[in-house]
């Protein structure tokens, strides 16, 4: 089968963000798929931008239409759109030549649908619409827009003509069906499919650490005194309500045996460093990212881990976030602040779910996990890692969302 991606955010591992399409690629090549990934070269995800033109990465080919830079999600990120999506119909003819058998609009907004479909119904393939947030519901939320704002109308007249149109819709939010049907898809067009990991990345490294000096001495002196380590590991950014931690570790800061330790940078770190200075804390600790193949040494020194959010009610169709997946592959209980209904976490039981933006519970949370035998919080650890191993694996995935297209 010859598989187009059409994903304008794509990455790889030496560019940086978003990893799903590459992994997810990945696995259909070493399947024996031919895959195609269209991105554009420059997204404001990536850590480093790829140059214009064709590249093979991991048996991946991989087409980079040229893009200008951008800041900020104003005029310039929504014309970058508009290129974006005008250039993959200029190359009309390069995708009758590939003859793709499946075709995949991936791009987060609902533009591309356009193109998609007419690459699709020209070569007879299947057309999946993959959704990783629901827009325009998520600018509409986040952005406060009017939804009869020009850009906000233009991208639900795309979310309705996606849902109306498309083969099967593949989203990585387990509850947005009885949104997505309001807006035209029927249930026989809907599968979840959330985001993974690859297990090779998980690998012991037979004694050979890639942690920095910082890291392993401070995780090593808080072991010797006898503290249960609560991490995080990620970015410190408005959307993952840091400070929610940050008074929670002030509302235990009697408790000498529990230590929290952040792991990660963003625009809210020097904010939150200066909320714990403010609280007078020496039981919460900031350090460093380190680099994507140390997180699981990491996650293996914690003993609890910590994922947040705002309040929003986005969260009510369901998340995937990757560090919880990162966490449940590392086997540990976990502490989710989230506002969503009937979590992963809850159905595992692989940790405690509380309500988002509230210190008070995410603290009795922590205490709660600190307190029990050490057995039964590892117990909870590994009902995680068992549902993980068993069900998040890409491989896994990437063969769902074949089974899930071609039925």
């Amino acid at each position: 089968m010859t598989i187009l991606m059409i994903s304008h955010y794509a990455g790889a591992p030496q560019y940086g963000m978003e990893f799903r399409s590459y992994y997810m690629a990945r696995e259909w090549v070493a399947m024996g798929h031919r895959v195609m990934i269209v991105g554009s070269a420059f997204s404001h995800l990536r850590k480093q931008q790829p140059a214009a033109g064709r590249e093979t990465i991991d048996g991946i080919e991989y087409l980079w239409l040229p893009a200008r830079s951008y800041e900020g999600n104003g005029a310039a990120r929504a014309l970058s759109m508009f290129r974006f999506v005008w250039q993959v119909y200029r190359n009309m003819q390069l995708w009758d030549d590939l003859r793709p058998d499946m075709v995949i609009a991936s791009s987060v907004y609902t533009f591309d649908i356009y193109p998609c479909r007419r690459i699709a119904r020209r070569n007879h393939a299947r057309l999946v619409y993959e959704v990783h947030d629901l827009w325009p519901l998520s600018p509409m939320v986040i952005g406060h827009y009017s939804r009869w704002h020009p850009f906000i109308w233009l991208l639900q007249r795309g979310e309705n003509y996606a849902y109306r149109h498309c083969d099967m819709v593949v989203s990585i939010l387990d509850k947005a069906f009885p949104h997505m049907q309001r807006h035209g898809l029927s249930a026989d067009r809907f599968c979840c499919i959330p985001n993974g990991f690859r297990k090779e990345e998980w690998s012991p490294m037979s004694g050979q650490t890639l942690l920095p000096e910082k890291h392993t001495t401070l995780l090593n002196q808080l072991k010797e005194q006898g503290c249960t380590i609560v991490g995080f590991a990620g970015g410190h950014t408005q959307s993952t309500a840091m400070h929610v931690l940050v008074e929670a570790a002030n509302l235990l800061r009697t408790r000498h045996d529990i230590a929290f330790v952040l792991v990660g940078q963003g625009p809210q770190k020097e904010e939150l460093i200066a909320l714990a200075r403010m609280h007078q804390l020496d039981n919460i600790h900031f350090l460093p990212p380190v680099e994507k193949r140390a997180i699981p040494e990491l996650l293996d020194r914690f003993d609890i881990c910590y994922a947040g959010g705002v309040h929003s009610i986005l969260h009510q169709y369901g998340t995937s976030f990757n560090k919880i997946t990162d966490y449940m592959v590392a086997g540990k209980p976990i502490v989710n602040s989230v506002d969503e209904p009937g979590s992963m976490i809850e159905r595992v039981g692989c940790g405690l779910q509380v309500a988002a933006e509230r210190p008070d519970q995410v603290a009795k949370a922590v205490a709660q996990l600190a307190d029990m035998p050490e057995a039964e919080r590892t117990a909870m650890g590994i009902l995680g890692r068992d549902y993980a191993l068993q069900n998040l694996e890409y491989k896994t995935l990437a063969q769902r969302f074949i089974d899930a297209v071609v039925k």
